[in-house]
C-alpha cells in the first residue's frame, strides 16, 4: 500500500494511527502542500478532491477521506477490531466521526497559520489567482486567500477555539458511559478525535497554562488505564489526557 498524505494534516493523522494499529506496513509519500503538490495534474488524478490523504491499495486502486479508509483498513485486516461488534454502537461511532468532521473548519482556522499561511503571503496577486484555479473546492479556494490575503482575525481564532473547547464536552459525556468514547473498547470514534485534541493542547491548553484550572471543566483520562486514548504512533498527541486530563480553562 501506497499512503499520499502530509504530517500536519489532521485526516493524515488518523490514517497513520489506524495502520499503526493494525501494524501495516506501508510506502510513504510526504505530499508538500506547501507547493500545493495536493492541486497538481498527477496528485488529482488519484484523488480529485485535491486533499490528503489518499490510499493505493496494492492493485491499483484508491480510496480518500479518512473515516472512510479507516473502516476499510478494518474490515479487512480485522485485527485488532477498532469497529464496535454492536450494530447501535458502530452507527455512534459514525455519528461521532460526522459530528468531529463537522468542525474541522476550525482546526484549519489554527492548522495553516503554522505554515501555509507564510508561504502563500508572499505570493503575488497573480500567483495567487493561477494557484486558486487549480483547486477543486470552493471550501479551500476560501481556506487559500484567507491565509494568503486574509488573516483570521483574534475575534475568528476566539471563536474557533471556543468551538472546539465544546468537543470536549461532548468527548466527557461519552467517556462517562465507558472506557472509550464509544463503549469499553478502542475504535475509530477514538481515532477520530486525535487531531482536535492536539490543537486544543496547542492552541488553548498551552495558552491558557499560566491560569488556574476552570473548575467548570473536569479531568478527562486522568487515568490513563481508565480512558486511555494514546495508542498507535501519534501517541504525543494525548499527552494532555493521558498524563494530566483536559483540566483546560476554557
Amino acid at each position: 500500500m501506497l499512503l499520499h498524505h502530509a504530517w500536519r494534516s489532521s485526516a493524515s493523522r488518523r490514517v497513520r494511527l489506524c495502520l499503526a494499529e493494525k501494524g501495516l506496513a506501508y510506502e510513504s509519500h510526504v505530499v508538500d502542500m506547501e507547493r500545493m503538490e495536493h492541486h497538481s495534474p498527477e496528485y488529482l488524478k488519484v484523488n480529485p478532491n485535491g486533499v490528503v490523504p489518499t490510499l493505493i491499495l496494492d492493485d491499483g486502486r484508491s480510496l480518500h477521506e479518512s473515516g472512510t479508509i479507516c473502516e476499510y483498513l478494518d474490515e479487512t485486516y480485522p485485527d485488532p477490531p477498532l469497529r464496535p461488534s454492536d450494530s447501535y454502537q458502530r452507527a455512534v461511532m459514525r455519528n461521532w466521526i460526522r459530528h468531529v468532521d463537522g468542525s474541522i473548519g476550525n482546526l484549519i482556522v489554527f492548522n495553516w497559520v503554522h505554515s501555509l499561511a507564510k508561504v502563500a503571503a508572499k505570493w503575488s496577486d497573480e500567483e495567487l489567482a493561477e494557484r486558486l484555479r487549480k483547486v477543486p473546492s470552493r471550501e479551500r479556494q476560501e481556506a487559500w486567500f484567507r491565509a494568503a490575503r486574509k488573516p483570521y482575525t483574534e475575534e475568528e481564532r476566539a471563536e474557533a477555539r471556543h468551538k472546539l473547547v465544546l468537543l470536549l464536552d461532548r468527548m466527557e459525556e461519552m467517556i462517562g458511559q465507558g472506557r472509550w468514547l464509544v463503549g469499553d473498547a478502542y475504535s475509530i470514534a477514538d481515532i477520530a478525535v486525535v487531531p482536535f485534541v492536539k490543537r486544543i493542547d496547542e492552541e488553548i491548553a498551552r495558552r491558557n497554562q499560566r491560569r488556574a484550572p476552570s473548575p467548570r471543566r473536569p479531568v478527562v483520562g486522568s487515568d490513563p488505564g481508565a480512558t486511555g486514548l494514546c495508542r498507535g504512533e501519534d501517541r504525543a498527541v494525548y499527552d494532555a489526557l493521558s498524563r494530566k486530563g483536559l483540566a483546560w480553562a476554557s
